[in-house]
């Protein structure tokens, strides 16, 4: 069937429009139904882990409020025994498997926080007012799904939250409604600031809902500069390579990742796994204890404390586990009494290997990922 000139223009530019902008400012939602020009709004919310489950708690309760943002809520989450379908059956939520049968316009838009699925654009779409993403950090840094990791680890003095909504085919990459500073603490874990960065997040979130039109027309896009990627943790970020990090460089990573992965190093073509971190060591060298070069490690007897020296000084662990858990009296009894004695009988020495081939492979990964997102 032809259609006249002017008409097929216009039909090109809502297109080309649809890509770029929530269906309410456009055409308007299928069946000819405008959506709501405020709240209350009907919602679905997409989540699994216990950040995901702050914002849902909080949405739940501001149904309650005087001023209500949400109208309905339901919940979208994975197969299994995840915390937001715990939280969403105690407080009779409708949960939807994934992916969701819905209709469009069934619901006035959508809430992704930590769901770790990327959203198909025949499901965007059916959001009049699109969906939005609670991302803790300062987007376009640390794109990604391990953004609070990775802000510790690189010792980031300041992060945030970033309100945005999302678009197809890639993460974090939409256009920004709210964003919100957070200066990080001293020895802050990422487990710390995990806590933090949800309880912000979940009230950005409702502030947003309240002004939804508003934020909206007023959204902006991300910067094309300062995006870095966040890939999730693994075992091969936790290889410690004693000549190359530093005592703040190990005491990020161990805040970091610590509490999940434990750190590693090799004793004797060995895994170690390094517990118990205590911090930095202020180590006095015997004399004629020879050559310290990173990797060395001395029992303190006094602190029972194991030290390893790296790239700038000392750090301590309490425990270590090898066949079995270690205390640092046990690994120096059992392990390193029978490579070096100490005349004083306070401290002894051997050498931790650095697992630098598996931390350059590592390595090499992280920047090939890196440069493929670069472009």
């Amino acid at each position: 069937m032809w259609i006249s000139w002017g008409r097929a223009v216009k039909l090109l530019r809502c297109q080309q429009q649809l890509q770029r902008r929530p269906l309410c400012q456009c055409l308007g939602p299928e069946r000819g139904h405008a959506p709501p020009s405020k709240p209350p709004w009907k919602v679905l919310f997409f989540g699994t882990d216990y950040f995901a489950v702050e914002s849902l708690k909080v949405l739940s309760s501001s149904r309650s409020s005087d001023d209500p943002p949400v109208q309905s809520l339901e919940v979208v989450t994975l197969p299994g025994d995840v915390p937001v379908k715990s939280f969403a059956h105690q407080n009779a939520l409708p949960v939807h498997t994934w992916p969701p049968d819905i209709s469009h316009g069934q619901f006035d838009v959508g809430v992704v926080v930590s769901f770790g699925c990327l959203l198909p654009e025949k499901i965007i779409n059916k959001f009049p007012l699109g969906i939005l993403n609670v991302h803790p950090s300062l987007l376009p840094r640390w794109r990604g799904p391990a953004p609070i990791f990775h802000t510790i680890m690189q010792g980031d003095e300041v992060t945030g939250v970033t309100v945005m909504q999302i678009r197809p085919h890639r993460f974090d990459v939409g256009p920004i409604l709210s964003q919100e500073t957070f200066h990080i603490q001293n020895k802050l874990t990422s487990d710390d600031l995990g806590g933090v960065l949800a309880v912000k997040g979940a009230q950005m979130l409702v502030d947003t809902l309240r002004t939804l039109i508003e934020k909206i027309q007023n959204r902006k896009e991300q910067s094309l500069t300062g995006a870095t990627f966040a890939p999730k943790i693994s075992t091969s970020m936790s290889w410690v390579v004693w000549e190359e990090q530093t005592t703040d460089n190990i005491d990020c990573l161990y805040r970091a990742i610590g509490s999940r992965i434990p750190l590693r190093t090799l004793w004797m073509d060995r895994t170690v796994k390094l517990l118990d971190y205590v911090g930095k060591c202020h180590n006095v060298v015997p004399d004629g204890s020879g050559e310290v070069v990173p990797g060395s490690v001395m029992f303190l007897k006094e602190s029972n404390t194991l030290s390893v020296r790296c790239k700038d000084g000392w750090v301590g662990f309490g425990s270590v586990l090898l066949k079995k858990c270690l205390t640092a009296a046990d690994f120096y009894n059992g392990y390193l009494h029978q490579s070096m004695k100490s005349p004083s009988g306070l401290t002894a020495h051997g050498l931790f290997i650095s697992g630098r081939t598996i931390q350059t492979k590592y390595n090499h990964e992280h920047n090939r990922n890196l440069t493929k997102r670069s472009t």
